[in-house]
């Protein structure tokens, strides 16, 4: 925002000063410069501020003053996908840049211990599903909503929330740490941001906020470290979720057979010139563009001028109405944040009915499966203007797939297998974004802008003759594609298992002529399939799972790592189910017992999931 004589207290000779300055200010001088103009005030007036839109939410009135904060802080993230593994870690180098010494630890490596001896706690953590944490939360999670949960008056803290505003317990982890952490005496830093898909501004200005707050009377130390501090920018990839690397595409098979009620896409791209790395149980991320004829009929149905030129970030940046639809804003999911948003710029009183108290279900039910164009069209929007309500869409995310190759086994490429999502709601035929993108619309020679998501939550085991435990039905066996790949390249002797099912053995068995060749030449030890449509009865890679118990509690036993991929909601629970059962009928544990050995597993790091 610019500053104006009639949106500040300064002159105008002050304001155009201001202007001119704070453009060129990078975010150490912005840190230090506030830490200045505090010192002056005196650290009663201290306050911290947040830019506009920043989504900002607390239950307390005013954040702890840090004047004579401790110089240690302790960095805890829970992550499932490594996203706020890797913000946790922005954060960490950030702080230790301004003289902080910092700790920065997996929730489920830290030891509840020594939580009581923490003075600085920030917290990074995402949501999963409906409101849950994430793998490696839980153990930290259980602990501090426990009785034993020691009291923390001592305590400053900050949380970080990453989530979804599409689901309806956005940030829900993020909002339970905060106010726990409250309850037990803690007192906030800075208070809790949620962030949502496109969570890097609100990510940045949140650890600008803590910055300030760990940093006051610290000043005089941002200058002389600064030098170090941007030297760790210098040293990062080029090429980032912000500045994605445009890939050609080198291949694009469809791995199902004739008669197939599936298409699954195999991609191949090229990275040459990108120096992009990645390991496998990393993802690939992909910006994709939205349906041309979704974009159309929503330009039709609202009166819409295709050529009008609407904003496409904060910047000012400009495009064409058609392009920005296309390219920039999600059209294909609908949140109760936007509904509310667009009933205050409409002023539609059926719109305003539905986000009312006591209409809960309702709208849960409205939301699910429809896109903007039903909205607009349900709710008769026609004739709003175009520039004020695209400013109200969210920035389109990036979809993140599985990396289904190993870089020492394919230098300079990256693979992903992606299902084709078509299906009719509602009346009206529905796409996958990017599936159908990928499908029918992207051929070898054309270019995705990609990121690497680095995941360091699906590893395989640093000893190469652990054994190995993969269970990964449909698109879910893309990763252990890229394990194996990694082990024939690497040498690696441990044994390993594949657990695999799809629908039919003859047109859905996926990469089949790899695994015969893994198994031939002992790559791959074991592998068991389950085809659900091929028999009366629906077999799925539990079944197999619990049919082999005697072996895979063997396997267990000898120290084996088990890996999960694929579908959350309802594969990953039973397969999850399936282990505990081996474990009771096997080892004779308690059902008790059986929980506790797989949440072990999970802190040991040899039970690892990739679900979404």
């Amino acid at each position: 925002m610019e500053l104006q004589v009639t949106n500040s207290p300064f002159s105008q000779e002050q304001a155009e000063l201001l202007n001119r300055l704070i453009p060129t200010l990078t975010e150490h001088q912005r840190i230090w410069l506030t830490g200045y103009i505090a010192g002056l005030q005196g650290p009663a007036q201290v306050q911290l501020s947040v830019p506009a839109g920043i989504p900002v939410h607390s239950d307390s009135t005013t954040p702890v003053q840090a004047s004579a904060a401790s110089k240690e802080v302790t960095v805890l993230f829970g992550s499932q996908t490594g996203n706020s593994d890797g913000l946790a870690k922005k954060l960490s180098k950030k702080l230790e840049g301004l003289g902080f010494e910092v700790t920065v630890s997996s929730m489920g490596s830290f030891k509840t211990a020594n939580l009581k001896k923490i003075e600085n706690l920030l917290i990074v953590v995402s949501t999963q599903g409906e409101g849950e944490p994430p793998d490696n939360a839980i153990p930290f999670y259980e602990f501090l909503h426990s009785k034993r949960a020691p009291k923390l008056e001592s305590l400053r803290y900050s949380v970080l929330g990453l989530g979804d505003t599409s689901y309806e317990f956005f940030c829900q982890t993020g909002k339970d740490f905060d106010k726990r952490l409250e309850e037990l005496g803690g007192k906030r830093l800075a208070d809790r941001v949620d962030c949502d898909v496109d969570f890097e501004e609100s990510a940045q200005a949140w650890m600008s906020q803590v910055a300030e707050a760990l940093g006051q009377g610290a000043a005089g130390q941002t200058t002389a470290v600064s030098a170090s501090s941007e030297g760790v920018t210098v040293q990062e990839s080029e090429y980032s979720r912000s500045h994605p690397f445009h890939a050609e595409v080198l291949e694009n098979l469809n791995l199902n057979g004739r008669g197939s009620d599936r298409e699954t896409r195999h991609i191949e791209i090229s990275l040459e010139g990108s120096n992009l790395q990645y390991e496998p149980g990393d993802s690939l991320g992909i910006y994709p563009e939205n349906h041309p004829q979704l974009v159309a009929e929503l330009i039709t149905a609202m009166g819409w001028n295709p050529d009008e030129l609407v904003p496409v970030n904060k910047n000012g940046e400009q495009k064409p109405l058609q392009e920005a639809l296309l390219r920039h804003y999600e059209i294909t999911v609908l949140t109760k944040p936007l509904l509310t948003q667009v009933a205050e710029l409409t002023s539609n009183s059926g719109l305003t009915k539905l986000l009312a108290e006591g209409h809960e279900q309702e709208l849960r039910s409205y939301l699910a499966g429809r896109d903007l164009l039903d909205l607009v069209t349900d709710y008769s929007l026609q004739g709003a203007p175009a520039r004020e309500f695209v400013a109200l869409l969210r920035k389109i995310p990036a979809r993140l797939y599985s990396i289904a190759s190993s870089l020492k086994a394919n230098p300079d490429e990256v693979h992903v297998t992606v299902r084709t999502v078509r299906y009719e709601n509602h009346g009206r035929n529905r796409y996958g974004v990017c599936s159908v993108q990928l499908a029918e619309r992207i051929q070898p020679g054309d270019s995705l802008p990609v990121f690497i998501q680095h995941n360091p939550n699906f590893k395989l085991p640093d000893n190469p003759d652990t054994p190995v435990i993969m269970i990964g039905p449909g698109t879910g066996v893309a990763p252990f594609r890229a394990f194996l790949g990694e082990r024939e390249e690497t040498g690696a002797s441990g044994k390993t298992w594949l657990f695999y099912g799809d629908q039919h053995f003859s047109t859905d068995f996926l990469y089949q002529v790899e695994w015969q060749r893994w198994l031939k030449d002992g790559v791959l030890t074991r592998m068991d399939v389950a085809f659900s449509r091929d028999t009366g009865k629906k077999v799925y890679v539990q079944h197999r799972m619990l049919e082999k118990s005697k072996e895979l509690y063997q396997w267990l036993q000898e120290g084996a790592a088990v890996y999960v991929c694929g579908d959350e909601k309802k594969m990953a629970h039973d397969v999850h189910a399936a282990l505990a059962t081996i474990l009771e009928q096997e080892g004779g544990l308690s059902p008790e017992e059986a929980a506790v050995y797989l949440t072990d597993l999970q802190q040991q790091k040899r039970y690892q999931r990739d679900v979404y």
